[in-house]
């Protein structure tokens, strides 16, 4: 006899999990510690599907403690779950309704979702060390926006200041740059991975970092999928006959697809991408728009390189490809 499926939502926050069985109107409240947590866990029926937003790093002990447990875990993009309510019409936000509304979500969609794999300490500490680069690269981005029209007319007191907190950026960068290093010469198969990887026109230490630690982390089951987990797919807004302009869905990693695109800057005037670039921008596509097509490409090749274990081949690339 199957066991029926239990479908639990719980919202996240730094003190207080709130937790919603799916068909029931009551809600638990549990401490977001590990004793609790694990004594919680242990009243679960057999059969139960858990699943939580991604909260930074809030969620990360309850994810890590339930999958530990052998529970199948989920972890929800939170954009998804935002237009999922809006689509239900909720009227109100508070911790029991954002906990039933992923309990629902949970219900309708178990299916198609991928389970949570809990990172080995390696993967942990480089998504962590990459999320920190990627904070400090737009942080250092909005500074500089910010202090450009102010510097033209500051002291020079003020513009050696702001030159000094350049350094301290740069320097910091550096530092968790070699600590990126540092982890993936560590582990054979992530430094000889990321070496092909950089065999890719275009990808450099930054990109073929981040690649080598989301290709290991996530078992993309093709090239589109990694597409997509970058946000670089197109999406479509046709209605009928009519047919509307594409834009980018931006629903993955950010970080992902800034280094994709800078990547695409860097390889479009190379001899190897050159002619690509210069055949899209033929078709009528501006030069954000092909630089885009350029790194949509750039993605597939390296899931190519990574899945092949063989370093990229030049001589396969033609500008109508």
């Amino acid at each position: 006899m199957q066991v029926p499926l239990c479908f639990i939502g719980v919202d996240v926050s730094k003190a207080e999990l709130v937790v919603a069985t799916h068909g029931q109107d009551a809600c638990l409240a549990v401490a977001n510690e590990s004793t609790a947590i694990v004594q919680w866990l242990h009243t679960l029926p057999p059969g139960a599907l858990l699943a939580m937003e991604s909260t930074g790093r809030f969620h990360q002990l309850l994810a890590t403690l339930a999958a530990g447990m052998g529970l199948t875990v989920f972890v929800l993009n939170a954009r998804d779950v935002y237009f999922y309510a809006k689509g239900l019409g909720a009227r109100g936000k508070t911790d029991r309704v954002d906990a039933r509304i992923i309990a629902r979500y949970l219900a309708e969609h178990h299916e198609r979702l991928h389970p949570h794999r809990v990172p080995s300490a390696c993967q942990a500490e480089l998504e962590q060390l990459l999320g920190q680069r990627w904070t400090v690269v737009t942080k250092r981005t909005a500074l500089r926006q910010s202090l450009r029209q102010s510097l033209r007319d500051c002291s020079t007191s003020i513009a050696q200041a702001a030159a000094g907190l350049e350094d301290a950026f740069g320097t910091l960068l550096h530092t968790i740059d070699g600590r990126i290093t540092q982890l993936i010469k560590e582990q054979e198969q992530l430094h000889r991975a990321r070496t092909l990887l950089q065999s890719i026109v275009g990808i450099g230490p930054q990109s073929s970092a981040l690649l080598v630690t989301v290709l290991d982390r996530v078992a993309f089951c093709s090239c589109d999928a990694l597409v997509a987990y970058s946000g670089l797919d197109p999406r479509a807004h046709d209605s009928g006959r009519s047919r509307g302009r594409r834009h980018l869905s931006k629903r993955g990693n950010p970080a992902l697809r800034h280094q994709m695109f800078m990547a695409a800057m860097s390889a479009c005037h190379t001899v190897t991408f050159a002619a690509t670039y210069q055949a899209l921008r033929a078709r009528g596509l501006k030069s954000t728009e092909a630089l885009v097509v350029l790194a949509r490409k750039l993605l597939r090749i390296a899931f190519a390189v990574w899945r092949s274990g063989k370093p990229f081949d030049a001589h396969r690339i033609t500008p109508s490809a």
